[in-house]
């Protein structure tokens, strides 16, 4: 636009270099219109009227005007747009009236550039409103999204309480009868002098560690602003008690802790707590009576648990993974780690779960 006006004011009549800076200060004004479209008005409206009261160009001289009417509109600024509107008009009407002779074509003329600038006012007009649809119709998108997630986050939470209704109404109940039922046979024994069966005792101990741990379950799944999700269950502080706790069940068992012991991320503690017992249970369950024997390896990088059994498990028939390693595998792959739960080439079943080392929390 600027070298266009720039031709046409070089060939008129009577132009000279302030008319020419005139034109390229108007148009250059154009490229505030964005962020400073007032600026933008006022300049190229000025310059413009300079260069028309001057060497009279034409038609031509009007458009960075237009331009700017049409950013100021666009922008919220209709009085200011129509302010300049009317005086750019106005000056344009009395220069191209040199006489009566030449009234009726300088009438025609100046209606023809306020037909212009009314078509700039209603595309300003226009292109605002649409603006603001377009942000009216984010602003509901980002308001439903956030409605969605709460809705979601709602029904989560209800579910929760679902879940912990459920648990306290039905587990809650059975293991407190059963940790009952052998308090009572272990206190009736020692009244007769009766010697204690091992088993009651780990049946004690076992629904006492149940009951502990279930009701930090249940005050987790009840207490909605706490983000893990987990329980603040037992780790390796608690790995003696535990190996206690399947000895006294009948099962022999060993443990061997090497390297320099360190505090472990909860997540971490947990899971070899987690894997420890599992594979603890599940040599009771299957390996019929075979030792185990509990590895925690301190390595440099990482935590190695491994547990092994001397039971009857056959390499070549490597059995059906239950319910018990699979959540191994998913606490392991959680943690970014790599677990091994397979029948030993000697005989027996060993698991190695191998958990990298994070910030201690």
């Amino acid at each position: 636009m600027a070298l266009l006006l720039s031709v046409i004011v070089f060939h008129t009549p009577g132009a000279g270099m302030l008319d020419l800076a005139a034109v390229l200060a108007g148009s250059l004004a154009l490229v505030a219109c964005r962020r400073a479209p007032l600026v933008a008005l006022l300049v190229s409206t000025a310059c413009m009227l300079a260069v028309v009261v001057r060497v009279q160009p034409g038609p031509p001289a009007t458009f960075p005007v237009l331009v700017s009417v049409f950013a100021a509109v666009s922008a919220g600024h209709r009085l200011a747009a129509a302010l300049a509107s009317a005086i750019f008009l106005g000056v344009d009407l009395i220069v191209n009236l040199p006489g009566a002779t030449g009234s009726v074509q300088s009438l025609q003329g100046t209606t023809l550039l306020l037909g212009w600038f009314v078509a700039a006012g209603v595309a300003g007009t226009v292109t605002r409103h649409r603006q603001a649809y377009l942000e009216e119709a984010e602003q509901r998108a980002v308001e439903a999204e956030r409605t969605r997630e709460e809705a979601a986050l709602r029904r989560a939470d209800e579910e929760r309480l679902r879940i912990a209704r459920e648990l306290h109404d039905s587990l809650t109940h059975s293991i407190s009868i059963i940790k009952v039922q052998a308090g009572v046979a272990v206190h009736l024994a020692r009244r007769r002098g009766e010697d204690v069966p091992p088993a009651l005792l780990a049946i004690v101990d076992a629904g006492g560690d149940a009951m502990r741990e279930l009701r930090a379950t249940l005050e987790v799944l009840r207490d909605t602003d706490r983000s893990d999700g987990e329980a603040p269950a037992s780790g390796l502080d608690r790995l003696d008690d535990l190996v206690e706790r399947a000895r006294s069940t009948g099962l022999p068992a060993t443990v061997t802790i090497s390297g320099t012991r360190r505090e472990l991320p909860v997540e971490v503690d947990r899971a070899a707590y987690r894997i420890v017992q599992e594979a603890l249970t599940n040599v009771s369950r299957h390996a019929g009576g075979a030792a185990a024997a509990v590895r925690i390896d301190y390595a440099d990088e990482e935590l190695v648990v491994q547990v092994d059994d001397g039971g009857k498990a056959d390499p070549d028939a490597p059995p059906v993974p239950g319910t018990g390693l699979l959540g191994m595998r998913e606490r392991v792959a959680a943690l970014g780690g790599r677990l091994r739960a397979e029948p030993r080439p000697g005989g027996g079943f060993a698991v190695r779960a191998e958990l990298p080392f994070g910030e201690p929390s």
